[in-house]
């Protein structure tokens, strides 16, 4: 690769870099901005807050990350002692700061118990994110781009472009984002660009060995025999493409895992030769149910889960639904064939 179509590939464009300028502007050193994402934090949300946290820092911005539901344990390794996690504290954390930044979403309700409290701040909220906005944006000003292939990439802008120091614990975050949001760069998010910012964070510092180690191969006993489970569960309808999977809501105890782990069963489901849409339904246990959606090909599932309230990409979106497993699982999976046949009507 030359050096011209190397910096290409790292120059964030000019309408990104004016909006860059535009929401750091509204913020100013000396305060405390509180940092949220979505329920059950994955990857991309754990590391954009990590490295945008230090990356304000160097600009004398304290940032505090106040989440609706635990940090991760898995992601564990991203958190220091220079980052102030306090999630645990819920609603009442938000009562003090300057400002909000909302990263990985643009839908309010995806701040689950923070939703509410959020509605009623009255400090500056602004949005960093990569999808397409919810049906109730969270913010204003905004740093936003369904291009990007992580909302990490976008924080990696942030940084290059107000000429921040990428240390090797923010290189840490970002690769760790872009890696999982990208599925181990086989996803089809996987851009020319996040390869070019993946070798300028391995250069910064990160080894890859190491982040593989930590995040895909350190399974609890647990994980694998709740898999187990799941699979058996496995169901597919080859003719028109669609394959789903569920568990119950007392996995989490009986195997005693965290919903982390969970994390990736949808992918077992869609490496199915011939499916076009994958399912992945968890019981909360409260009359609620989150349903996983993946796709291959050209099926967007993410205008399949909008009608259920939900949202995230093209080929991988999710959902939140009210309801018994069984009920929910028959509502959704009647729709999906009908979808899959072109014959859903508009919701």
């Amino acid at each position: 690769m030359s050096g011209a179509v190397a910096d290409g590939l790292l120059q964030a464009t000019e309408a990104r870099q004016a909006a860059i300028h535009e929401w750091f502007a509204a913020l100013r050193p000396g305060t405390t901005v509180a940092l949220s994402t979505h329920i059950n934090a994955d990857g991309d949300g754990c590391g954009s807050e990590t490295a945008l946290a230090r990356l304000l820092a160097q600009r004398g911005i304290r940032c505090r990350i106040v989440n609706p539901t635990p940090w991760p344990a898995m992601f564990g390794f991203l958190l220091g002692d220079d980052i102030e996690e306090a999630s645990a504290q819920g609603a009442s954390a938000l009562d003090d700061v300057d400002a909000l930044i909302v990263l990985d979403i643009n839908d309010v309700r995806r701040l689950g118990n923070l939703a509410d409290r959020v509605r009623s701040l009255t400090v500056p909220i602004s949005v960093i994110d990569h999808h397409v906005a919810g049906d109730e944006p969270v913010g204003g000003l905004a740093v936003a781009d369904t291009a990007a292939c992580a909302t990490a990439e976008l924080v990696y802008d942030i940084g290059v472009t107000l000429g921040l120091d990428i240390t090797p614990a923010i290189a840490q975050s970002l690769y760790a984002a872009i890696l999982t949001d990208t599925g181990s760069f086989r996803f089809s998010n996987t851009s020319p660009r996040a390869h070019g910012i993946a070798a300028a964070l391995l250069a910064a510092g990160v080894n890859p060995e190491e982040m593989y180690r930590r995040i895909y191969a350190q399974v609890s006993l647990g994980r694998l025999q709740l898999l187990r489970e799941a699979l058996a569960t496995l169901h597919s309808e080859p003719k028109i493409g669609l394959s789903y999977i569920s568990v119950n809501a007392d996995v989490l105890d009986r195997f005693d895992v965290t919903s982390e782990e969970l994390d990736g069963i949808v992918e077992h489901p869609r490496s199915i030769t011939g499916t076009r849409m994958a399912l992945f339904f968890r019981d909360l246990g409260y009359g609620k149910v989150k349903v996983s959606l993946r796709s291959t090909g050209d099926v967007d599932v993410q205008q399949f889960a909008r009608r259920y309230g939900g949202g995230g990409h093209r080929k991988a979106s999710g959902a939140m639904l009210t309801g018994s497993l069984a009920a929910v699982e028959e509502q959704v999976l009647a729709d999906a064939r009908l979808y899959l046949r072109g014959e859903l009507p508009a919701a």
